[in-house]
């Protein structure tokens, strides 16, 4: 069953329309003007919207327009018209709609239609997965084509780069769909029994995270299971930040054991490098951040995402999107300007900015920093509860009942 919003000024059309759907299992919001459509876009979330262009307050083509700048365009927009032109099709698919349905509307036309559209609203529901989440430069390309490349084979490669860069992304790239995939939040599994996940991970991609941050104990773990791979068929993807070759360099990390790993070694691009991709990345960060419901309505300026393309970014995707999201609770109006990503660009910590209502009761205050404070160690530890456990001083349990009593979903991010 999906959400379903049909926009139109003619009573009859919306209970037909209604009708139709409601029989095919779906549950059906009418709005008559573009007024109403804004409010029930918020409320109910719909999975599509069939929406007519011509209409008293605000026509249909305004309102997509609208939709499609501050970043709500997060579903299948079908427009329909008695009056349907090939431009206006042609403009209305310019702006963002799926597709176009000329009244009266035939049944099957109808409902081919919705069904299309609602396989488009499952993709676009999904996170980003794969490469497509970071980007779409040459750089990105020719990184998923030397991906491509190794992706059949089962010998173990090293992901090389800087903090944040995409490690998880890359990795799920090499991952065969179908197979196990196996990726540890911690490193206590090396010490106590490495065997039971690579076996977990037969047929499959044991992921391996950190691997700079491994000490000797774990290194001898991970060094075990090499032998094993070739027989249990699993390929080994580790990821690590260059820092390690000045460990291989001073005895720290296993010798022996880097040139193994790294027998494949697949660098990854700075944010940095490839500028072009910051402002697709921010507005998808902050489209993520309005379709949860995590912010108001925003959308940044022009001057603001060039703001945002000028900055060296040391934490690449994970500082953006730290930063997308703090700018976006922060900013009093609807557009986000260049001086208020600048002032926060400008802060010798980030994590120092608080937007937070100081006049509300002691104890909404208190949640309402909890929250934030809790979000940004989730963010910085790309969604592994460990690291988060250990940064917050908490026992595990502990800090699960907090964040269920705060009303924080806990997802893993990739790295």
């Amino acid at each position: 069953m999906a959400n379903i919003l049909v926009v139109d000024d003619e009573a009859g059309i919306r209970e037909l329309l209604q009708e139709i759907l409601h029989d095919e299992g779906h549950q059906v919001w009418l709005a008559e003007s573009a007024k109403q459509a804004r409010l029930l876009r918020e409320a109910a979330a719909p999975d599509l919207v069939l929406l007519d262009i011509w209409m008293p307050d605000t026509d249909g083509i305004t309102l997509l327009k609208e939709w499609s700048a501050n970043g709500q365009l997060t579903m299948p927009v079908v427009m329909m018209s008695g009056h349907g032109t090939i431009d206006t099709a042609v403009e209305a698919t310019r702006i963002g709609a799926y597709d176009f349905l000329e009244k009266p509307i035939a049944l099957q036309k109808l409902l081919h239609t919705v069904g299309r559209a609602l396989k488009r609203a499952e993709a676009l529901h999904r996170p980003r997965q794969g490469l497509s989440a970071l980007g779409s430069s040459p750089l990105i390309a020719a990184l998923g084509a030397r991906l491509e490349k190794i992706a059949a084979g089962r010998e173990p490669v090293l992901l090389l780069g800087e903090t944040g860069c995409g490690f998880e992304h890359c990795a799920r790239a090499l991952h065969v769909p179908g197979t196990p995939w196996v990726a540890p939040e911690d490193t206590a599994w090396l010490l106590n029994n490495p065997v039971e996940f690579l076996q977990q991970a037969k047929g499959g991609l044991l992921y391996v995270s950190g691997l700079e941050r491994l000490g000797r104990l774990e290194q001898k773990g991970l060094a075990l299971l090499l032998p094993k791979l070739t027989r249990l068929e699993v390929r080994l993807v580790a990821a690590a930040t260059s820092a390690i070759r000045a460990l291989v360099e001073n005895g720290t990390f296993d010798t022996e054991l880097y040139h193994q790993i790294s027998a494949i070694t697949v660098p990854l691009p700075a944010l940095r490098s490839r500028r072009e991709d910051i402002p697709e990345l921010a507005r998808a960060f902050l489209a993520q951040l309005i379709e949860a419901r995590r912010v108001p309505v925003r959308r940044f300026t022009t001057a603001a995402l060039n703001v945002l393309r000028q900055y060296d970014w040391p934490g690449n995707l994970q500082e953006l999107e730290n930063v997308v999201r703090s700018v976006a609770l922060a900013s009093a109006e609807e557009e986000i300007g260049a001086e208020e990503v600048s002032a926060l660009l400008s802060r010798p910590a980030q994590g120092s900015l608080l937007p937070l209502d100081l006049d509300q009761p002691l104890r909404e205050a208190r949640d309402a920093f909890e929250k934030l404070y809790f979000e940004h160690h989730i963010g910085k530890a790309g969604g592994n509860m460990s690291r988060v456990a250990e940064a917050v001083g908490l026992e595990r349990t502990h800090l699960y009942r907090k964040l269920k009593q705060l009303d924080i979903r806990i997802t893993r991010k990739p790295e």
